[in-house]
């Protein structure tokens, strides 16, 4: 693997505008991109398909860098387990959304070339190539690193030829006590056709010898293990000599599959998955209730179309062709796994109450000292902007916020978006309160939520029978924005106060995803927001705001103009500088703006944590770009915009990444960041990302991403680190603005 260093071998004491001149060089291998700003080169044409990267190939470059995650050995073994399991479940969903899509458009001769000119055959080639690389990489991971090791540890999965003759005699009876009496195996002939096997559930293939009751012999059954039953089972502690020892499920399927079978002999037993399409497809045309018209799709994502098969690695082949055959799939699609088909479930163990060592050690989140030393958050708020980042710092004052207001008899309205939450959350139950003490509670709730539907669904029948007010947003058009409005009578008139954010109204995500959230009553910005709720509530033409930016009206065009502003600098011979942080970066007339940009002499640096369509690096046309994907403890989840505009700097905050069903297809907000204090703290966060030598992955202008390393006498930077030290653990820090 390629490494990096830089030409400044300590750069701990050197200042913000000195950092922002450094030159980062490989030290072998592949020119690396530049961070220094070149001198224009002749202008080359920026609308080639080689200057674009399929979106696809690129979501699954990401994916290979969370699997990169289970190799690191600065991350506690569980913690490595869990990289290996979140690229199980990212695949999972790669196959049934990305995958699907494309088989999609094949089969009804819809196909769609992007910038890259590449056709949806050549793309499911590529993929399927660098997919079973990958899986069979997993395994091996799995297998001959991970497992020894939970070994060391006293962590151990026991397969059937290491049970005891205690531990042999439990499974048995467990088996026939627990398990045997829910299984309903399914022989296979003429009046028991193959059959309709739900997305993603673990199921066994049977070779059978003899003949039943009613004389068939098949030879064929299958025997879908029920998902009511946990696929790992813990032994209990008296028969595992001090060790937490696990058997598999299926191991005990594979062990007494006989059991099920009275009478006949089992010659084979093999385990099978299959993923199917589970993109849902609602057609705002048709649709007069949107809820319940989500209701019926929920049902066929558990049966769509079959995209991929994964078999135990044993199966003989003509039982592999069997299933092929009955799903309609070729061997391409065929993923052959040493180890269990549903590693997702695995999960259970990641967070073992009585193995604290082999996790992340926990920290507390910080809380800015003027939330600690207000009466209330009405107060704090009232006094300044407060800006939170999460999960350095805690999402409790955002609940807390909306406590307080289901409270205080001077709140008269609340009003609220919800795209991932939970039907049961802190903030589901302080809506609920509000509205039942009499609060005008109005909250829209985006039903199509991706996997998050059928949640979605419970909680607005949660709140409506509280008493509020619940819209499912604008069909044809997602509600993606995070905002929460609460009018407050004060002093005989009524006050606004906001919070907007970068992520989801969800307290388990503020934990784990990084966000950018801000508590603010700036007399502008509230009132963008009320009317941009009057706009997701009522009807009538898009109204002007002040201060905020929406998609699908403004937002795009405006990030274009933020671009060319620094492009015409940079003609002029002025500084010009644009840093974006986002989740996405896929929507052509902004790679082709920041082309232009980096042609004309902008610096350009992007931290892109997935699909990344621009290719960095390219001379004449992207020599000015530098792209780092940030991968590590917390996903990072926050978009944030910075634009020098010839020293007036400007900072954005925005639920949108750079994509074309964000920017095109979604209600989206960009809010800016006012106050000397509040953009320099968040020019000065970014900056610990592009000085990340530990967990940034560096991409190339032919697509591949190169950990960078720290060499020499430079010191190791995780920027999730330094912010940790930083922002957590302390109630005392100033944020003032």
């Amino acid at each position: 693997m390629q490494e990096f260093t830089s030409v400044r071998e300590d750069q701990s004491e050197i200042p913000t505008d000195e950092l922002e001149q450094e030159t980062i060089v490989p030290t072998q291998g592949k020119i690396a991109p530049t961070i220094v700003v070149e001198q224009p080169l002749p202008a080359a044409d920026i609308n080639g398909p080689e200057l674009f990267i399929h979106r696809e190939l690129s979501q699954l470059q990401f994916n290979i860098r969370v699997l990169e995650q289970a190799l690191d050995e600065s991350y506690p073994i569980l913690e490595r387990l869990k990289f290996l399991l979140i690229f199980s479940g990212n695949l999972d969903e790669f196959f049934e959304i990305r995958v699907a899509g494309l088989k999609k458009q094949i089969t009804f001769a819809r196909e769609q070339t992007g910038p890259d000119g590449l056709q949806p055959q050549q793309v499911l080639g590529r993929i399927s190539e660098l997919a079973h690389q990958q899986v069979s990489r997993q395994y091996s991971i799995l297998n001959d690193i991970l497992l020894p090791q939970l070994v060391e540890k006293g962590i151990r999965f026991v397969r059937r030829h290491q049970w005891t003759h205690k531990q042999t005699l439990w499974v048995r009876r467990f088996f026939r006590q627990e398990v045997a009496p829910i299984i309903s195996p399914i022989g296979l002939d003429p009046t028991h056709p193959f059959p309709l096997l739900v997305n993603k559930s673990l199921n066994f293939i049977v070779q059978l010898e003899g003949t039943d009751a009613f004389g068939r012999d098949s030879g064929l059954a299958i025997i879908p293990a029920p998902r009511s039953l946990p696929r790992l089972i813990r032994l209990p502690q008296e028969l595992t000599a001090g060790a937490d020892d696990y058997v598999f499920l299926s191991s005990m399927i594979h062990a007494h599959a006989d059991d099920l079978f009275p009478g006949m002999k089992v010659l084979g037993c093999y385990q099978f998955r299959l993923t199917r399409n589970a993109d849902l497809i609602v057609d705002p045309d048709e649709v007069d209730d949107l809820a319940r018209a989500l209701r019926g799709e929920l049902l066929s994502r558990r049966y769509g179309d079959a995209v991929r098969l994964e078999v135990a690695d044993n199966c003989p082949k003509p039982l592999t062709d069997f299933l092929l055959k009955q799903f309609g799939l070729n061997e391409s699609e065929l993923y052959e796994v040493n180890g269990p088909v549903n590693l997702t479930r695995l999960f259970s163990i990641t967070t073992l109450e009585n193995h604290p060592e082999l996790q992340f050690p926990p920290f507390s989140p910080g809380i800015p000292r003027i939330l600690s030393s207000s009466d209330t958050l009405f107060q704090a708020i009232c006094k300044q902007d407060i800006l939170l980042l999460h999960p350095y710092e805690s999402f409790s004052p955002v609940v807390d916020l909306l406590r307080q207001a289901a409270q205080d008899p001077n709140v008269l309205a609340i009003k609220q978006t919800l795209y991932r939450t939970g039907a049961n959350s802190e903030i589901v139950n302080a809506l609920v309160e509000a509205a039942r003490n009499g609060k005008e509670v109005t909250v829209v709730i985006e039903l199509r939520a991706r996997f998050d539907e059928e949640s979605n669904l419970q909680l607005a029948s949660r709140l409506q029978q509280a008493g509020a007010v619940v819209i499912y947003g604008v069909v044809g058009f997602k509600t993606h924005a995070k905002m929460m409005l609460i009018l407050r009578r004060e002093d005989q008139s009524l006050k606004r106060y906001v919070h907007m954010g970068t992520g989801n109204y969800h307290a388990g995500n503020a934990r784990l995803y990084t966000d950018y959230s801000i508590l603010t009553s700036d007399l502008a910005l509230t009132e963008d927001v009320h009317k941009l709720f009057n706009q997701l509530i009522g009807m009538g033409k898009t109204l002007r705001m002040k201060k905020l930016l929406q998609a699908p009206f403004t937002l795009k065009k405006r990030l274009l103009e933020l671009i060319n502003r620094e492009t015409l600098a940079a003609q002029a011979g002025k500084p010009a500088h644009i840093i974006a942080k986002v989740n996405s970066l896929t929507d052509a007339k902004i790679i082709k703006a920041m082309y232009k940009a980096s042609q004309a002499g902008v610096r350009i640096d992007l931290i892109v944590r997935g699909m990344c369509c621009l290719r960095p690096g390219v001379p004449g046309v992207s020599h000015n770009i530098q792209v780092r994907s940030i991968i590590g403890r917390f996903l990072e989840h926050s978009r944030v915009y910075y634009f020098l505009n010839e020293g007036q700097e400007q900072v954005w905050l925005s639920s949108a990444d750079m994509m074309e069903r964000n920017l095109d297809k979604r209600v989206e907000t960009c809010f800016p960041l006012e106050g000397k204090k509040l953009i320099t703290r968040a020019k000065q966060e970014l900056q610990v990302f592009l000085t990340d030598n530990t967990q940034s992955w560096i991409l190339h202008s032919d697509g591949s991403y190169v950990r960078s390393t720290p060499t020499g006498n430079q010191l190791a930077r995780s920027a999730q680190s330094t912010l940790l030290d930083k922002l957590a653990n302390s109630s005392q820090r100033t944020v003032s603005v």
